[in-house]
């Protein structure tokens, strides 16, 4: 019997590696995209689309809630002046990861787990630090991995061009425009 888990998918190209190495792995693998963090609304949309292409072509399910970014704004409030990868970052994948969780306890998942450590441009630690005591604080169990490893991120990008996602060039949010990859 395989085990239920609940991927958050920060976005499609960061899902490609990381969808089909747990399903052959024999994972029972539930997408979760949040997506309120993501401005404007029409690379909200762009992303949302490559999102549904990822998770058809690996034949998996993927809980897509509403977009609200005013309330992802109020949940950084105070936060906005940080600079990229500060605190803001932090209490966005905690804002992502606890949503997440209330989404695999919904769903009847064990364990959860996130595609953010796929990119070379993330504190793999950190992401994991936190997904571990969201995780914890919500019984359930954090599959941690660092799926940059083994050439991770450019095996995404390989994937990503053969799928023909869109691949943005900024993190995501309004903030992080300015700071292009």
């Amino acid at each position: 019997m395989s085990k239920k888990i609940l991927l958050h998918i920060c976005c499609a190209p960061d899902g490609t590696v990381p969808i089909p190495d747990l399903l052959n792995e024999g994972w029972e693998v539930y997408g979760f995209f949040y997506g309120s963090n993501i401005h404007p609304l029409d690379e909200y949309l762009r992303r949302l689309n490559a999102i549904r292409i990822v998770t058809a072509h690996n034949g998996i399910t993927c809980t897509i809630p509403d977009y609200l970014p005013g309330d992802w704004l109020k949940e950084i409030h105070g936060l906005e002046s940080e600079p990229e990868g500060g605190k803001r970052c932090a209490k966005c994948f905690t804002v992502q990861l606890e949503a997440s969780a209330h989404e695999a306890i919904r769903l009847g998942c064990e364990y959860m787990s996130t595609t953010l450590t796929i990119s070379p441009h993330k504190n793999v630690k950190l992401i994991n630090e936190i997904g571990e005591s969201v995780s914890s604080s919500h019984g359930l169990k954090w599959e941690s991995r660092i799926w940059r490893k083994n050439n991770g991120f450019l095996r995404s990008v390989k994937i990503s061009r053969e799928l023909g996602l869109y691949r943005q060039n900024y993190c995501g949010c309004t903030f992080s425009i300015t700071h292009t990859v």
